[in-house]
């Protein structure tokens, strides 16, 4: 398991709904990732998906890249980073299972997606307890003005539609974090992406998502990873990807 050590930062995120850990990529580590998602991005365009969608932004101001795992290999090494893998092992139980991994440049003039929470989008109410987790990488500083995530505080412990407020917009509020950290937020979070109001700046971020064994993965990565791709994972991840032939037997 994981050696990172999360007692610094567990008390905030259960209380909170997240945490922001600085520091988890260099400066250098941050620049390579950044260029490996914009060629991602256009190998991603290449194979036919497309990087804007309709019914999630409101421009195509915003560069969606799915499936990021098969595009390049140093997404397959983040989404089983020790930081994330002590957030999910310690949230999810050690059986977790990665459910998605995308990644959301925010460019000059792109505008805010709709309100949301992850664990809503899969689960049926009600939220009673954490299912979900995210783990978002910041490829660059995260602000207001930029296009930075915003949350609705507290809203982590809604367990049911009816307990939304009907101000959840006017309560948001947006992350702040430097390049090189992750945010780790709790499915139940309610949040949105930010519009960037910039003139010169583009905010990219990759979301990690990890789910209880039990629940669907949002992506079928048997389907999406070639052949080579899947060898060249360790037993334990894939166990997470789901690349073994057995799947959610005793994990309830």
């Amino acid at each position: 398991m994981s050696e990172f050590d999360l007692s610094p930062y567990w008390d905030g995120f259960t209380e909170n709904g997240f945490a922001v850990v600085p520091d988890v990529l260099s400066a250098g580590d941050v620049a390579a990732a950044r260029d490996t998602l914009w060629k991602a991005a256009e190998e991603s365009r290449r194979r036919g998906d497309p990087t804007h969608v309709s019914t999630l932004d409101p421009n195509d101001r915003n560069v969606r890249v799915f499936d990021l795992i098969a595009l390049d290999p140093l997404f397959g090494n983040l989404i089983q980073h020790p930081v994330a893998d002590a957030f999910a092992s310690k949230l999810l139980g050690d059986a977790y299972i990665v459910s998605n991994f995308t990644a959301n440049i925010a460019r000059p003039g792109s505008g805010a997606m709709w309100l949301h929470s992850d664990q809503a989008i899969v689960v049926p109410e009600p939220w009673l307890t954490p299912w979900s987790l995210n783990i978002i990488w910041c490829l660059s500083d995260v602000t207001a003005e930029n296009g930075a995530t915003r949350y609705v505080p507290g809203s982590h412990r809604f367990e049911c539609a009816a307990d939304l407020p009907p101000n959840m917009e006017d309560r948001l509020v947006p992350f702040d974090a430097t390049a090189g950290s992750i945010i780790a937020m709790e499915g139940r979070v309610w949040h949105t992406s930010g519009a960037n109001t910039t003139k010169d700046q583009d905010r990219p971020l990759l979301f990690g998502y990890y789910c209880k064994p039990f629940v669907r993965p949002q992506w079928n990565f048997s389907e999406a990873l070639s052949t080579e791709q899947k060898a060249s994972f360790s037993p334990v991840m894939k166990k997470r990807l789901g690349l073994e032939r057995g799947a959610n037997l005793g994990t309830v």
